[in-house]
């Protein structure tokens, strides 16, 4: 190769059409505003957090110091001891972990609860043909328009005349009964994706109703299963109006309603804004630690399977 030749193919290929350089600039200029505009929102989110975590490893004279400390010195660990310690002797018997057992038993059972009804049901629509299928999913889906607010005293008035006020029931028991319409929705849309022959495939092994659906379908949903339970956990750990209209005794709050009685009680005194920003920090950290777990899964779980029914 001459090295006239070679020049040419150089030229050729340092050689960009003004178009061509106009798209690149402006699809380089999009993607940048796109990640500034990312940036920002994710500011927007953290600042709260951090100032939260912040203010709890503050001591009570670092809560109002100005310019604000984002990184307290010293740093008070035992503001998370001291909390709990002061709520136990505002409320006898509501330990520390009393409050974590009583908030994991509500949000675990009613987690599995609304997983496994929500499976079942989901399977129900998407896989058996029954007179009057649509329309019962139609009334299904209308109840998500519904305002809570419209079903709380017909809910309380159902609980109390059942005898059982002050207990987990009302806020347990009706996970049991696919009350998550828009769970059912997601998995249905998930079911609808696996093709049919898999299903005869098992059935041609010998497998019943329940062996597919748990051996062959379940494990195929994976990724919907788990993005329900990751909002459903949310959804009950952070459960507040609940508990407040069903529970009267202390020693039964949730972590939740526990911050908001220990709130009240101080509020005739100087506000302790590094013990409830502690308590707040204990309260958000299990959510996000399993949102970073089940992150893959809670992704793939809204953005696959959005098929038409």
């Amino acid at each position: 190769m001459t090295t006239e030749t070679r020049s040419l193919r150089t030229a050729e290929v340092v050689y960009e059409h003004p178009l061509a350089r106009r798209e690149r600039i402006l699809r380089t200029a999009h993607r940048v505003i796109i990640y500034i505009l990312l940036l920002i929102g994710a500011a927007i989110i953290l600042v709260p957090f951090l100032w939260m975590v912040s203010t709890s490893l503050k001591t009570e004279r670092q809560l109002f110091r100005y310019p604000p400390e984002w990184i307290p010195d010293p740093i008070a660990f035992d503001n998370y001891i001291d909390a709990w310690t002061s709520l136990g002797s505002i409320a006898p018997g509501l330990t520390f972990w009393r409050i974590i057992g009583n908030t994991l038993f509500i949000t675990v059972l009613a987690m599995f609860a609304e997983m496994f009804s929500a499976a079942v049901v989901a399977y129900g629509f998407a896989r058996f043909r029954w007179k009057g299928r649509d329309i019962v999913f139609f009334i299904m889906l209308s109840t998500m328009m519904i305002p809570p607010t419209l079903t709380r005293v017909p809910s309380f008035l159902i609980w109390r005349e059942l005898g059982l006020l002050n207990t987990y029931d009302p806020l347990t028991v009706p996970a049991w009964f696919a009350w998550g319409p828009a769970y059912i929705f997601l998995l249905r849309q998930f079911f609808l994706t696996i093709p049919r022959e898999m299903e005869d495939a098992a059935v041609v092994d010998g497998a019943n109703t329940m062996q597919i659906f748990f051996y062959v379908m379940l494990p195929l949903v994976k990724p919907a299963f788990l993005a329900i339970g990751v909002l459903s956990f949310q959804g009950n750990w952070n459960n507040f109006e609940a508990p407040l209209i069903y529970l009267n005794t202390t020693q039964m709050y949730p972590l939740v309603l526990a911050i908001r009685f220990f709130q009240q009680s101080l509020s005739k005194e100087a506000p302790k804004w590094h013990y409830m920003m502690a308590m707040a920090t204990m309260m958000a950290a299990p959510i996000l630690l399993l949102f970073f777990l089940a992150q893959r899964y809670f992704i793939e779980g809204l953005t696959v399977g959005a098929v038409k029914g």
